[in-house]
């Protein structure tokens, strides 16, 4: 039995993909592997694997500690991609950014979600042997096609006509995740429904929260924000939208893509480098708000063309399914107890 410690604090703070990404991998150890691993959660006793999701200055402090066993770092974030998300006043962004690194070097081994980072860790001075690329994932059990008949009861559960285009994002509100370029395209095209699910998950301190919560208390006629919301309302939305847009400007794996995969739901994205890598070929992809907008009025004239983004949604959500991503993390756990 391999003794495993999860240091978090990425389920405290609500509709965060940090926090999505953490729960699925949790639930997946515990349900398929309960006999190898035995999961424990924020607690200092002694294990053989003590694996960090959040860079709490806690968790900092406890890694000088021998009885962490060998200790992992979950890379979700660099400090460059938090420019747009935060609004951190100098000297103290500096010094937190500085921090970030400072925690990850603490590291026997780290994860990223998206191997074009690797090159980035590199970059600050952390070896490349210490790296490993595993991708995030999503239930399917969660995360699934809808019935045609389950789908038209959601659209009149929230007054939408059954003919009416629908493209959804989801995310925190944050100026990062593209949601200037969202709400343009919204107000551009009267006729399309567009909505947003996420909130302000760190309050005032969201960089644009003023000019954004604006246009939360006051939306377009033809936008709808939920707010934060459950899991199994993220499946609905996903399976009531025609196309799920994410218009960020940076991201590392975004879980709202999966999710939207997972759904069957065509995905458009701007076409940033980093998804190349992974999931290049498998979304529509946009340079710039000016070809988001060419895309949809397309797509909203020929609802046809979103059929082989669909079957591209499908063939996505298997690769970074569960089962597959289980596997791999079975041998890492396995691997890494070894080095211990």
């Amino acid at each position: 039995m391999i003794t495993i410690n999860m240091f978090s604090s990425a389920d405290k703070v609500a509709g965060q993909g940090v926090g999505s990404a953490y729960l699925e991998l949790i639930k997946m150890l515990k349900s398929r592997f309960s006999d190898e691993f035995d999961i424990k959660i924020n607690r200092y006793t002694k294990s053989q694997i003590s694996h960090y999701h959040t860079i709490d200055l806690p968790f900092y402090f406890s890694t000088f500690s021998k009885r962490r066993g060998r200790k992992i770092g979950y890379v979700h974030f660099l400090p460059e991609t938090l420019e747009g998300s935060l609004k951190i006043p100098q000297p103290f962004k500096g010094i937190f950014y500085r921090y970030v690194i400072a925690f990850y070097k603490r590291m026997d081994q780290l994860v990223v979600v998206n191997p074009t980072f690797i090159d980035k860790l590199v970059d600050y001075g952390i070896s490349r042997k210490k790296v490993a690329y595993i991708p995030n994932f999503v239930d399917s059990d969660e995360f699934h096609p809808l019935s045609d008949q389950k789908k038209a009861a959601l659209r009149h559960e929230l007054g939408i006509s059954q003919d009416r285009f629908v493209v959804l994002g989801s995310g925190q509100i944050q100026e990062r995740k593209g949601l200037f370029d969202f709400i343009k395209l919204a107000k551009q095209n009267p006729t399309i429904q567009f909505i947003w699910a996420g909130g302000f998950s760190f309050g005032m301190i969201t960089d644009g929260y003023q000019e954004l919560k604006k246009v939360v208390d006051n939306p377009p006629a033809n936008m709808i924000f939920p707010g934060i919301v459950s899991r199994s309302r993220i499946n609905e939305l996903n399976n009531v939208a025609d196309l799920f847009l994410l218009p960020s400007f940076n991201e590392l794996f975004p879980m709202s893509v999966l999710e939207a995969f997972s759904s069957g739901t065509p995905v458009m994205l701007r076409d940033l480098d980093l998804y190349h890598s992974i999931i290049e070929g498998d979304y529509l992809p946009a340079k710039d708000v000016n070809e988001m907008q060419e895309q949809l009025t397309k797509l909203a004239q020929d609802r046809s063309l979103l059929v082989p983004w669909e079957q591209k949604a499908a063939e996505a959500s298997r690769r970074y399914s569960k089962d597959h991503l289980a596997k791999q993390w079975h041998q890492f756990y396995v691997d890494q107890a070894a080095k211990g």
